[in-house]
């Protein structure tokens, strides 16, 4: 008997509170890495109306401006006028922090004394700067092997964007969420059951001003200049039982900071599958590649999707788990939820002798501390929204798959 059931996952703008945050916090990462590589940063930033928070740990080297880097940041994702409640000109940015912890730095110290000696002796002397148990996923539901539903999710959610920057549809506002509904039979997507967009917008549009008549002209705009487009290249696609939601409290017009407030690592869900796999609980954005909750999860999903890209499972999850101050995972699990072309316990092995999990390891193999110079100042601030995994916008090492090759010869 074939089984048939619902998936859903959400995305959400850059607009979005919790998301200014996550930018801000990795505008803040990018800005010292690059003038420090070893710089160790726990960045948290908070925002409410006309207020922006940055505090937690930071010990580096380098000089920035902390107050000039949040409004640089502000003003990219579009609040640049005092009617959202929230400007980049006249928000108050307050500064808050601290230098992390000696305790908790000391497992990671020996990166500090040896520098760019990098080494299988320093691999293993440099320990996580935390506990804690991370996930990395694949599946070959998509070309970025990536779950369908947070795939389709991100996709309009970045189109949404892009109306509103390109002026396209003016009357849209930077705060926004997305959602899709799957429909799966034998774990297969077959249809779209639901597609949801909040968004922001002015409380005109075109001298209309009538709630219901507004709603009508944003999901009509919406429709064809948002989903037809996100569906062009997608076999699965909408048909006439697919519903279509649209600001289903009739209007969004205070949004942004204004209308919730905002924290860093809120969208710790939004950031990886989804919800289709399972998520450790850390957070990624404002952490230097130190931080086991960041790395390993790219580690993760790096070793996730090999497997896949080699054939070797229709979709795997890779588990790991951290002590402080020990550079070897305290665990390794994988599990490929009966689609493995090999028993799980022979792909265990594999990922074991083929990828590197040790914190300093992981650091070296994705070039981790250098990417924010290498590429003109910025890296960690382009995935803090619309996803940090299954990019195919950006060039991130965690999603090549040239490992793929190799476990196929040694399988």
């Amino acid at each position: 008997m074939s089984r048939r059931y619902l998936f859903t996952s959400e995305s959400v703008t850059e607009g979005h509170p919790d998301k200014i945050c996550d930018q801000i916090s990795d505008t803040i990462l990018d800005a010292l890495l690059t003038q420090d590589p070893y710089s160790r940063v726990a960045a948290e930033v908070v925002v409410n109306t006309g207020l922006v928070l940055i505090t937690g740990e930071i010990t580096s080297k380098a000089n920035v401006n902390y107050v000039n880097l949040a409004r640089q940041k502000i003003s990219e994702i579009g609040y640049n006028d005092a009617v959202n409640g929230f400007s980049a000109s006249s928000t108050s940015v307050l500064i808050a922090l601290d230098e992390q912890s000696p305790d908790i730095a000391q497992g990671v110290n020996a990166a500090q004394e040896t520098r760019d000696q990098d080494s299988e002796e320093l691999f293993d002397k440099v320990g996580a700067g935390d506990q804690g148990l991370m996930f990395g996923f694949a599946c070959n539901e998509t070309p970025e092997l990536m779950p369908l539903p947070i795939s389709l999710a991100h996709r309009i959610a970045r189109k949404l964007a892009a109306v509103r920057k390109t002026g396209d549809l003016p009357y849209l506002r930077p705060d926004g969420k997305t959602q899709v509904t799957v429909q799966y039979e034998d774990d297969k997507p077959v249809g779209i059951d639901t597609i949801l967009i909040s968004t922001q917008h002015t409380p005109s549009i075109d001298n209309i001003t009538e709630e219901a008549a507004v709603r009508d002209r944003i999901k009509n705009d919406l429709w064809s200049a948002v989903v037809v487009p996100v569906f062009e290249d997608i076999s699965v696609k909408p048909n006439q039982d697919t519903r279509f939601l649209v600001n289903p409290t009739g209007k969004f017009v205070i949004g942004g900071p204004q209308g919730d407030s905002g924290l860093t690592g809120r969208k710790i869900i939004v950031d990886t599958y989804g919800g289709y796999s399972r998520h450790g609980g850390g957070a990624f954005s404002g952490k230097d590649p130190t931080k086991v909750d960041r790395s390993a999860a790219y580690a993760a999903r790096y070793a996730a999707k090999n497997i896949v890209a080699a054939g070797l499972a229709e979709k795997c999850e890779v588990q790991l788990s951290y002590a402080i101050g020990v550079a070897r995972p305290v665990s390794i699990s994988i599990d490929t939820f009966g689609t493995g072309k090999v028993d799980d316990e022979i792909l265990l092995e594999l990922v074991k002798q083929h990828f590197e999990f040790r914190p300093a390891g992981i650091i070296h193999a994705f070039n981790l501390r250098n990417l924010p110079s290498e590429r003109g100042g910025r890296f960690y601030q382009d995935v803090a929204a619309y996803g940090h995994l299954g990019r195919t916008d950006l060039d991130l090492p965690w999603e090549r798959v040239d490992r793929a090759a190799l476990l196929q010869q040694v399988i």
